[in-house]
C-alpha cells in the first residue's frame, strides 16, 4: 500500500494542477517521439556515437513529460545540456512554448528565459571553444535562442493571456447579462401588476354588473322558456368569464393561478375536453354548430391543449360576430404526429345586428399562441363565401421559453464553443490585484517590453531584406528609360517591339495599363514604368498597346502613387 500510494503521490506532483489525460499523456509522448526522431537525425549529421543518441531522445521524452509541473526548470536545463546533446536542442521549441503559457508573473518568465539565454550561449561557447571561434558561437546561439525560444514563448504568452482575458469578459457579460435579465424581470413584473389591477378594476366591474343584471331578468316571470333560457346562458358565460379574469389577473400579479373557487371540472374543461363545451353552448345559444373528430384521441401537453381550446374559442366568437345566423363546423383530427382543429363557417345568413366590436388581434393571438407550442395556425376565406380557421398543434411541445435574453454579442455561444460555459466563476478581486501587480511591475514590463522589440526588430530586419531582394529582382522587368520609349515607334512588328521591351511580369505593373488614357479597340497593351522618375507622388507610365501583330499606339501619363 505504501508503494502505490506513493506512485499516486508522485503522479498527483508530476501532473501538477492541471487535470492530465490518457489523452493529454498519448499527445506528449507523440509530441516526444517526433522531436527526438528530427533530433537523432541532427546526431546523425554531427557524426554523434550511439552513446549520445540515446541520451538525446531520453533527454526530450523527460524534459517533455515534466514541461507541466517545471516549466521553468525544463527551459533552463534543456538550455544548458542542448550543447552536449545537439539532438535534443529541437525540443526547446515545445519548451518555450509551454514555459511562455505556464510561468506566473513577468518576473520570474524573464528570469527563466534570461538563465536559458545564458546557459544556452554560455555552454554553447564552452562546447565550442576548441574551435576558436567564441564570437561566431555567441552570434549563433543568440539568434537561434531567439527564433526557436523566445518567438514561440512570447507567442505562447500572449495566446494565453488573450485566452485568460477572454474568459474574463465572457465571465463578466455574463454576469451582466444576469443582471440585465433580472433588472427587465423586475419592470416585467411591475408593469404586469399594473395591467393586472387595471384590469381587475376596470373589466371585474363590468362583468359584475352583466352577472347581476341577468340573473335578475333571469327570473323575470314576464320571459318565456326560451328567452330564460337564453339569459341563463349569458349569465353563466358572464360568471364564468369572471373567474377566467380572476385567475389571469393572478397569474400576472403573481406569476401563479389565484385561488380563486373554481370547480376542478371547469379547470379541466379549458382544453380539449372543454371544446364540446362550449359547441353545446353556441347550440344552445340558437346557433347552427356541427363538431366531429377523427383519429384516435391522444393527451396534449397542458399548454397545447389550452391552444387548442382558445383556437376553438375564438373561431367561434368571429363567427358570431362577422357571419350570425351561418352555420359552423367544428373538427379534430388526431394526426400523427400533431392534433390539427378546423372551424369553418358559412357567409352570414342576414345582415348583422348592429357595429361589430373588434380589436383586430385575435387571429394574431392565435398565431402567436400557437408559435410558442410549436405550431401554427391558418385564416382565410372560402370559395362559398365563408372563414376558415385551422391551427396545427403537436402533441409533447413544450411552450417555448419567454425569459430568454438575448446575447447581443454572442459571447455565451462563443464560451461553450471554446468549452469556457462550465468554468468556475471568476474572481473579480483577484484579477484586479494581479492587473494592479502589473502596472506596479515598472521593470518587469519594461523588460518584456525590450525583448519583444528587439525580436520584432529582428523580424523587421528579415522582411525588409526578402522585401528588397524581391523589389531589385523585379525591378528590371518592369522599367525602361525614356529614351528606350522614344526608340519604339508606332507601326513596328509587335515581335520587334516586344524583344527590346522587358516582359513586365512584374507587381509593381500590375492595373497600369488601365489608368491612363483610353486603350484602343480590341488591343493588347504593356505598361512600364519610367526608370528616370524621381517624383515623390506620382510615377511616369509608358503603354504600348498591340493589334493585329503592330504597334497601333504608345502613350506615356502619370499616375498617383
Amino acid at each position: 500500500m505504501d508503494a502505490t500510494a506513493r506512485m499516486r503521490a508522485g503522479w498527483d506532483w508530476l501532473t501538477g494542477p492541471e487535470p492530465w489525460t490518457r489523452r493529454m499523456l498519448a499527445g506528449d509522448l507523440v509530441i516526444a517521439g517526433l522531436i527526438a526522431l528530427l533530433g537523432l537525425g541532427v546526431e546523425e549529421l554531427d557524426n554523434g556515437s550511439v552513446q549520445r543518441m540515446i541520451g538525446s531522445a531520453a533527454a526530450v521524452v523527460l524534459l517533455t513529460l515534466l514541461r507541466r509541473r517545471l516549466p521553468a526548470a525544463t527551459l533552463v536545463v534543456a538550455a544548458a545540456v542542448s550543447p552536449f546533446l545537439p539532438g535534443s536542442f529541437l525540443v526547446m521549441i515545445l519548451l518555450g512554448w509551454s514555459a511562455g503559457r505556464r510561468i506566473v508573473g513577468v518576473g520570474r518568465a524573464l528570469t527563466a528565459f534570461t538563465l536559458a539565454f545564458l546557459a544556452s550561449v554560455g555552454f554553447g561557447v564552452f562546447q565550442a571553444w576548441s574551435d576558436k571561434r567564441p564570437l561566431l558561437v555567441m552570434v549563433f546561439s543568440t539568434l537561434m535562442f531567439l527564433a526557436m525560444t523566445v518567438m514561440p514563448g512570447l507567442a505562447s504568452r500572449y495566446w494565453s493571456q488573450r485566452r485568460t482575458l477572454l474568459q474574463a469578459l465572457q465571465e463578466r457579460n455574463g454576469q451582466l447579462m444576469r443582471e440585465r435579465a433580472m433588472v427587465a424581470g423586475q419592470a416585467r413584473l411591475r408593469e404586469r401588476q399594473r395591467i393586472a389591477q387595471d384590469m381587475h378594476d376596470s373589466l371585474g366591474h363590468q362583468l359584475a354588473l352583466i352577472s347581476v343584471h341577468t340573473g335578475a331578468l333571469e327570473v323575470d316571470p314576464q320571459l318565456t322558456d326560451r328567452q330564460r333560457e337564453t339569459v341563463g346562458v349569458l349569465r353563466q358565460a358572464s360568471v364564468a368569464a369572471m373567474h377566467e379574469l380572476r385567475e389571469v389577473v393572478g397569474i400576472m400579479r403573481d406569476g401563479v393561478e389565484a385561488p380563486v373557487p373554481v370547480e376542478e371540472a371547469q379547470r379541466a374543461a379549458r382544453g380539449v375536453a372543454g371544446i364540446a363545451g362550449i359547441v353545446e353552448a353556441a347550440r344552445s345559444a340558437g346557433t347552427d354548430v356541427r363538431m366531429t373528430s377523427a383519429g384516435r384521441p391522444r393527451p396534449l401537453v397542458a399548454a397545447c391543449d389550452h391552444a387548442a381550446y382558445r383556437i376553438v374559442q375564438e373561431a367561434l366568437t368571429n363567427a358570431y360576430k362577422h357571419a350570425p345566423g351561418a352555420p359552423i363546423s367544428v373538427e379534430l383530427r388526431y394526426e400523427d404526429d400533431s392534433l390539427v382543429v378546423e372551424i369553418a363557417n358559412g357567409p352570414a345568413a342576414g345582415p348583422g345586428t348592429g357595429e361589430v366590436v373588434s380589436g383586430g388581434q385575435g387571429l394574431t393571438g392565435l398565431r402567436e399562441r400557437a408559435r410558442l407550442v410549436g405550431g401554427m395556425v391558418h385564416a382565410g376565406t372560402t370559395d362559398g363565401g365563408g372563414f376558415r380557421v385551422a391551427g396545427v398543434l403537436p402533441y409533447g411541445t413544450e411552450p417555448a421559453g419567454v425569459e430568454d435574453i438575448a446575447d447581443d454579442f454572442g459571447q455565451q455561444a462563443q464560451a461553450q464553443a471554446l468549452g469556457l460555459a462550465g468554468a468556475p466563476p471568476m474572481d473579480w478581486a483577484a484579477v484586479d490585484r494581479e492587473l494592479a501587480v502589473r502596472s506596479r511591475s515598472r521593470t518587469g514590463g519594461i523588460a518584456m517590453g525590450c525583448g519583444i522589440a528587439f525580436a520584432a526588430v529582428v523580424l523587421l530586419v528579415i522582411v525588409l531584406g526578402a522585401g528588397v531582394v524581391l523589389l531589385l529582382g523585379t525591378a528590371g522587368s518592369a522599367m525602361i528609360s525614356r529614351d528606350d520609349y522614344d526608340r519604339v515607334q508606332v507601326g513596328e512588328p509587335e515581335e520587334a517591339v516586344r524583344s527590346r521591351l522587358p516582359d513586365g511580369e512584374s507587381f509593381l505593373t500590375d492595373g497600369l495599363d488601365r489608368k491612363g488614357p483610353e486603350r484602343p479597340e480590341g488591343a493588347q497593351c504593356l505598361a512600364l514604368l519610367s526608370s528616370d522618375d524621381s517624383g515623390l507622388s506620382t510615377d511616369t507610365v509608358f503603354r504600348f498597346c498591340f493589334k493585329d501583330g503592330k504597334l497601333v499606339d504608345k502613350q506615356a501619363y502619370e499616375v498617383e502613387q
